[in-house]
């Protein structure tokens, strides 16, 4: 073991000036685990009752269907299909593509905020590529996956925005908010993260002008700042929305050429009022309806599919993995405890982050809660447990990040048959995976 960590180090180190080479080794072997057999189930699964056929009318520009939600994922869905036909593989292929997308992001963004520590930002990519959620959703045609590719990339924008020159400041800004526009264009669960967005940009600026003795001014109007150098913070907000919401608006064009009932400019408006009232109304009980504060404790995961499917009984169960979902919340529990005893303010920032994105929904007015809403905390709970191994693995502490890793594995080669609708031996199998009767 001493000898296979000498090396594993000495490989790392190698790569450690190549963080590129690195995100693009991640990005091919995320992409191959998430294209392998997405043609499994051959059939519409779950939700994608909704949003296969929602794509298919925007192809044909036929009429509106599944008002509920912004068109953007539905348009990406629709591509796919697009150049690769109207079957499985067609459905699937842009959300293994957005999965993909969200595994490098985690690691570019955990390059950047520990100042470019490959053997964190690689746990953490490691981590959520094995949490089981992304894995499902990078198969399926839903909307979350592009969701949560969307948010965690501005993410990396915006941090990437903190240092550099005027002007590319400016640019990595204005990518961020593009970035956000288009995951409100998703769902407009993506809302909340632009006022924190903000929120997060507003305190770092008056943090940093309380700690050089500064006016409040000084923190809203001067453009001088060590961080978003050059970016003043009354127009940074500004552009925020702006470009965000012109983003967002954008993306309806195609429902200006639909057969029948064509968006207009005045409809584009009242579709908005349409989209609210859908989204709050009162919606009778589901089968796997769960309330926001089950969701970190995995109290009711959902089957997306469970049928005999091409000759074999398949099943498709979203659940987390049990040793990264139950162990990222001790990790929260350890970030704010660094807090308080060091002032860390990484492991501080990744525990508010987690804390906030399960929050959201507790205020939010919707009458239904489902696990798959827990995408985003779950792909934070990633980065909340790199961040916190990489505060406390010292000393003798060192190298826990991977044998948790390692376990990590195991148990997601345990649950692997019910992630991909692999052949399972009867309409019972299932049994196998059940720890809890709240999870059948």
């Amino acid at each position: 073991m001493i000898v296979y960590r000498a090396v594993m180090l000495d490989r790392i180190k190698a790569l450690q000036s190549r963080p590129y080479v690195v995100a693009l080794l991640i990005a091919l072997a995320a992409q191959l685990l998430f294209t392998l057999h997405i043609d499994q189930p051959s059939r519409i699964m779950f939700d994608e009752v909704h949003y296969v056929p929602a794509a298919q009318a925007l192809l044909d520009l036929s009429a509106p269907r599944n008002t509920e939600h912004p068109l953007l994922g539905k348009e990406l869905i629709a591509a796919g299909i697009m150049v690769f036909g109207d079957n499985p593989f067609g459905w699937r292929i842009m959300p293994t593509l957005a999965g993909t997308a969200t595994v490098v992001g985690v690691f570019a963004f955990l390059w950047l905020l520990l100042g470019g520590k490959m053997r964190p930002a690689l746990v953490g990519t490691a981590l959520v590529a094995l949490n089981q959620t992304l894995y499902v959703q990078a198969r399926t045609a839903m909307l979350d996956v592009f969701l949560g590719a969307f948010i965690v990339w501005a993410m990396v924008l915006m941090l990437w925005a903190m240092h550099g020159t005027p002007k590319q400041v400016r640019w990595r800004w204005i990518g961020a908010s593009v970035l956000l526009g288009m995951a409100t264009a998703v769902k407009w669960a993506a809302v909340p993260y632009v006022a924190l967005a903000a929120l997060a940009f507003v305190a770092i600026r008056i943090w940093d002008a309380r700690k050089a003795k500064k006016s409040l001014d000084h923190a809203f109007w001067i453009k001088d700042q060590p961080h978003w150098p050059g970016l003043a913070t009354i127009p940074g907000l500004a552009i925020l929305g702006v470009v965000s919401i012109a983003t967002y608006f954008v993306t309806f064009a195609p429902a200006f050429f639909y057969a029948n009932l064509p968006l207009t400019l005045p409809g584009l408006f009242e579709l908005q009022r349409g989209m609210y009232e859908q989204q709050t109304q009162v919606l009778k009980h589901h089968t796997y309806q769960s309330d926001w504060w089950s969701w970190p404790l995995m109290i009711r995961p959902i089957w997306f599919f469970y049928e005999w499917d091409m000759g074999a009984q398949r099943g498709v169960l979203l659940i987390g993995n049990p040793v990264i979902m139950w162990s990222g919340l001790i990790g929260v529990i350890a970030c704010l405890a660094a807090w308080f005893r060091s002032k860390a303010i990484r492991p501080l920032a990744m525990a508010l982050l987690w804390i906030a994105s399960v929050a959201i929904y507790a205020v939010i007015p919707k009458s239904l809660g489902f696990y798959y809403y827990y995408h985003l905390s779950g792909i934070f709970i990633c980065l909340v447990l790199a961040v916190a191994f990489d505060h406390f693995d010292r000393g003798r502490n060192k190298g826990w990040e991977e044998w948790f890793t390692a376990l990590s594995l195991i148990a997601f080669g345990y649950f692997y048959p019910i992630l991909a609708a692999a052949p399972l031996h009867d309409p019972q199998s299932f049994n196998y995976w059940m720890w809890f009767n709240s999870w059948r």
